[in-house]
């Protein structure tokens, strides 16, 4: 055996003892455990659970009183316009009418713009506090089912609006969920089995 042969068996050892050496680490090391992930619809959550539901029919309720209050109002102011059409402009009579109609109207405005305002303002304070109970039962279904993480996967509903659209695209995130744990039938029936406050529109 010539000196050249002799270099390469040698150099072939080494690299078939290091290639052994390499993947017996490889075997010694654990497999990274994957990580266990759950998802919610939190739109789901929300009409699905009774109190929501109850929420918007005392909502729709109240707000067709408010409508019914509205329409009287209007009434009346017509019944004003009508009565002073019926009078000679500039005469006191006439003037005393117009006051009158004018008062109506601005009240009537105002009427309207504060319902709007009022129903803004519950809607927001009504739907801030039940994410926030949204999230914490999510936290706790988590802990209970060992999951690492949850993610917000609502379907968007078509058809949609250009714009809608476009919101879509920028926050539907979580395109396909297979194997992943659905917590929002869960959530639903934590938040129908809850005790929370009555809902502020039937207050």
């Amino acid at each position: 055996m010539n000196g050249k042969t002799i270099v390469t068996a040698l150099v072939v050892c080494a690299v078939a003892l290091l290639a052994t050496r390499q993947y017996g680490r490889a075997e010694s090391q654990p497999a990274t455990p994957s990580s266990k992930i759950g998802i919610i619809s939190v739109r789901g959550a929300f009409n699905g659970c009774k109190k929501h539901q109850q929420y918007r029919a005392a909502a729709l309720k109240r707000q067709s009183q408010a409508r019914a209050q509205i329409d009287v109002l209007t009434k009346e102011i017509e019944t004003e316009e009508a009565e002073l059409k019926t009078l000679k402009q500039g005469t006191p009579d006439y003037m005393k009418q117009l006051q009158a109609m004018l008062e109506k109207r601005a009240r009537l405005d105002s009427q309207q713009e504060y319902l709007k305002q009022q129903r803004v303002l519950e809607d927001k304070k009504w739907m801030e506090d039940l994410y926030q109970e949204v999230l914490k039962i999510v936290n706790d279904l988590a802990k209970e089912k060992g999951l690492d993480i949850v993610l917000e996967r609502t379907e968007p509903e078509f058809p949609i609006s250009s714009d809608e659209l476009m919101l879509t695209v920028s926050t539907h995130k979580v395109l396909y969920d297979g194997g992943c744990v659905n917590l929002t039938n869960d959530a639903i029936a934590r938040l129908d089995a809850s005790e929370g406050a009555k809902p502020a529109a039937d207050q």
